[in-house]
């Protein structure tokens, strides 16, 4: 009897759980040799912050998650995945502490685009980008 293949929408939802659970090598181990991670070129990367650059290939997005590693995720819960095609796009909300004591909670937008061999080819968030940068900083912005 054979296994059909993961759908690439299980593979999301095998890959939210393994962040949950800390497991950033399952992570890893799903993306493709030259995945793109994040947005080149956008008003975040433009910062300068360095969680909020763009990244290519697994080595460069385990550095990602070295620097988010202390960041407090007060809620991280994956809301709903749409899946059409090579895409799945889950919206997201999540509420985190980061160091020097910002904050910030909202719902994001993730994509995730796979490429044939049904790794990771690229991955997006969309979220208030002005926020997140003044987080960042140190400004709480939960607060009014």
């Amino acid at each position: 009897m054979t296994t059909a293949a993961p759908t690439i929408a299980s593979i999301v939802e095998q890959i939210y759980a393994a962040f949950g659970r800390g497991d950033i090598q399952y992570i890893l181990s799903q993306l493709s040799p030259d995945v793109v991670w994040g947005e080149p070129d956008d008003y975040g990367e433009r910062s300068g912050i360095p969680v909020l650059q763009s990244r290519r290939g697994p080595d460069e997005v385990a550095a990602f998650f070295a620097e988010i590693e202390a960041w407090t995720f007060h809620t991280f819960d994956v809301q709903q995945l749409l899946s059409g095609g090579r895409s799945v796009a889950a919206v997201v909300y999540v509420d985190t502490g980061i160091p020097g004591g910002g904050r910030m909670a909202a719902r994001e937008i993730h994509l995730w685009e796979f490429g044939p061999d049904n790794k990771v080819a690229s991955f997006s968030e969309f979220y208030d980008t002005a926020r997140m940068i003044a987080a960042c900083e140190g400004v709480d912005t939960t607060k009014d």
